[in-house]
């Protein structure tokens, strides 16, 4: 992939445009309703709880907020590349106009995308880029993910970074997110650290995260373990998870993504030291602008911010979003400032005094 630079203002104006389109801008003078069209969404799994939690509202919401009249059709794969391959052949045969897909397994997915080109329906690949003929991208800057872990990871470490050893929990590795996040990191830590494992992490899922962290614990010992980069929270909950079955009692700096609730709380636990917020409101505002564009025949490029190319595809019309760090410093300022979480929902009973520590108070 080869993104085109663009200058930040120029995606800022695009996140005030999206934001404040006007609500009638597609309806036309009948009233809402009249050009109204489905919209099919799928998302690879329920591993990841942003995906139910916070993207499919999102999406459906400003969708609707766009074009009153449109409807969503909504499918979860469960991390199953046969069950997303159905679910797609469904929506097309049902009549979505677009598609937005999350895919489960980038190329496995390749034939789905080209059935639905035959079928006239554009597909807006979300999150991950998937193969074949894609008519919009909007997602993060990978790379700057990985990049903004290994930062946190050696600032945390200090000066003892220099020679310890660090575990790599990687995400997915039919993802091609795995390995844009995995190589950021790397162009930070490696050469600075000793990198003692590196495992891949089928389906993004705890339960395989734990299995190997354990494993990295039985091979180097939970002592000479000096960090761990792990792709994101719900990885870092498996890496937590192992490490405190294995007796370690203070842990080692431990990095996230997707700033998940469960990971807010254990960054202000001292349990993970940081992740990587991606303003999912945005992202959503992005994809749903693209797919009503692109349901109206509209030239999708006057959302778009950037080009990307794919292994079969090249200027994909594309949004890469800015991720940011967050740590128990400025969940203040990042979280709640923008409403993806309040105090309130974050500060259980028992988290109190450990907010209140962190200027989380109520």
């Amino acid at each position: 992939m080869r993104p085109r630079t663009v200058a930040w203002q120029v995606i800022a104006a695009l996140v005030a445009g999206l934001m404040t389109i006007s609500l009638t801008a597609c309806s036309d003078d009948d009233g809402a309703g009249a050009d109204g069209f489905a919209v099919g969404l799928l998302l690879p799994s329920r591993a990841v709880p942003r995906w139910e939690h916070s993207d499919k509202p999102l999406i459906e919401k400003r969708l609707r907020q766009l074009c009153p009249g449109c409807t969503m059709e909504y499918a979860n794969a469960e991390n199953d590349v046969s069950r997303q391959r159905e679910q797609m052949t469904s929506m097309i045969t049902q009549g979505v106009r677009v598609l937005i897909l999350d895919a489960v397994d980038n190329k496995a997915l390749r034939s789905s995308v080209q059935e639905a080109r035959r079928a006239g329906v554009p597909v807006v690949a979300y999150d991950r880029l998937a193969q074949g003929p894609i008519s919009g991208y909007v997602s993060f800057d990978g790379a700057q993910v990985g990049r903004l872990q290994g930062e946190a990871l050696l600032k945390v470490m200090g000066e003892k970074a220099t020679g310890k050893t660090v575990v790599m929990v990687n995400g997915d590795p039919s993802s091609p997110n795995a390995a844009w996040y995995r190589r950021g990191a790397l162009s930070v830590i490696e050469g600075k650290v000793k990198i003692g494992r590196s495992y891949d992490t089928r389906g993004w899922s705890t339960d395989n995260a734990h299995a190997n962290m354990s494993a990295a614990i039985a091979a180097l010992g939970p002592d000479r373990i000096g960090g761990v980069l792990a792709a994101n929270d719900a990885i870092a909950a498996g890496v937590i998870s192992a490490l405190k079955n294995a007796g370690v009692r203070k842990l080692p700096p431990i990095t996230g993504q997707d700033a998940d609730l469960e990971a807010v709380r254990r960054i202000i636990e001292g349990e993970q030291y940081m992740t990587v917020y991606k303003p999912f409101r945005t992202q959503a505002a992005a994809a749903a602008a693209m797919a009503v564009a692109l349901g109206r025949g509209e030239d999708v490029r006057e959302v778009a911010t950037t080009t990307i190319d794919s292994p079969t595809t090249q200027d994909i019309p594309s949004v890469l979003l800015a991720p940011s760090t967050v740590t128990v410093g400025n969940i203040k300022q990042t979280l709640v400032k923008d409403g993806v979480y309040t105090i309130k929902q974050i500060c259980s009973q028992k988290l109190r005094p450990a907010c209140s520590q962190a200027g989380l108070s109520p």
